[in-house]
This record gives structure tokens, C-alpha cells and sequence, in this order.
């Protein structure tokens, strides 16, 4: 079966309304198309700080942290040598990589400064603290920290209360 040419019907699917996902449920890694397997090395490995695991001949990398098999996939199997995705298209908004602590989350901020690497926005959700940039092809990262559980603000409906403020970065740098 060639599974590149299956698409799903446009019709509504009947939902199952007795299932919820288990709670302990991750998201274990992200795959992702780049153009240039060594240039994102230099972004993930070299100024992230994510280790390389395994190579699979020049065409894909795996990196991770704390010696998990991997976290992120970097191949060019569809796209070597591509350009982005244009910015007004479908696909992945950004992959968002999670830190133990503001102070972690401040470490890497210093790092970025230090490199000169560029921001493309940085917030504060109320559950979270974010920074935003993008990677050499123009996939989007975010990097955060989740603020403690009890400190997260519920609406009167019980809903999360999250939005998106302007976040302190010298604040954040005063955690160093």
C-alpha cells in the first residue's frame, strides 16, 4: 500500500465521547524537514545543547536530551536543500521544547544573547514563560518553562486562564 497518496475523507468523523487519552500520555518525538542536515546540527546541538544519538547516513539525525533515543528527528528524505515552508501555509506552528526551571529557561536565554541568535517574540501565558525563534529553515521553536501547577489561574468556567503578555527578559536573566 503506497500511503502517500491515502487522504482522509472530508467528511465529519463520529466521535467516541467516552474516551479520553490516558493522562500519562507524552509526545515522545518530532520529526522534522530540514534543508541542511549539518546547518541544523549547528542550531539543535551546538547552540541548544541537544546531544546527537545516532546518525542515519548523511540524510537523518537524532538528538536528545538526557540520553533518550531522541527527541527530535532532523532529515532531508523530501528536502534537501529545500526553502521554508511559506509562513501562510499548513504545517507544524513550531515545535516547543520544555526546561525543568526558570533558571534552565534563563541559561539557554543567556546563551542565545551571548550568540546573538535572534527572538522572534517572547511571553508570558500565565501557566508558562516562552521564548520564541526560529530554527536555520525557518521552523519555529518555542523554548519554556511551566510555571508550578497551583500557580496556574482558572477561569470561573474552570477553564485555564491563559493569554499572552509581554514577559521581563532581565527579570528572567536575574534567576542566573
Amino acid at each position: 500500500m503506497n500511503f502517500s497518496s491515502i487522504s482522509l475523507p472530508l467528511k465529519k468523523l463520529t466521535m467516541i465521547k467516552d474516551y479520553i487519552i490516558p493522562a500519562q500520555t507524552r509526545i515522545g518525538h518530532v520529526h522534522l524537514k530540514v534543508s541542511n542536515i549539518e546547518r541544523s546540527l549547528e542550531f539543535y546541538r551546538d547552540l541548544l545543547g541537544f546531544e546527537l544519538t545516532a546518525m542515519y547516513g548523511t540524510q537523518a539525525a537524532f538528538i536528545s536530551a538526557g540520553g533518550y533515543h531522541h527527541h527530535i528527528g532532523l532529515n532531508t528524505w523530501h528536502s534537501k536543500e529545500a526553502s521554508p515552508a511559506p509562513v501562510d501555509g499548513v504545517g507544524l506552528y513550531h515545535t516547543a521544547i520544555l526546561y525543568p526551571t526558570r533558571k534552565d529557561l534563563a541559561t539557554i536565554y543567556k546563551r542565545l544573547l551571548k550568540a546573538n541568535y535572534p527572538l522572534t517574540g517572547a511571553s508570558d501565558h500565565g501557566v508558562s514563560e516562552a521564548l520564541y525563534l526560529n530554527d536555520p529553515d525557518a521552523n519555529g521553536v518555542e523554548l519554556y518553562w511551566d510555571r508550578p501547577k497551583e500557580l496556574w489561574g482558572y477561569k470561573p468556567d474552570g477553564s485555564l486562564d491563559m493569554y499572552t503578555k509581554g514577559i521581563d527578559l532581565e527579570n528572567l536573566l536575574k534567576e542566573l
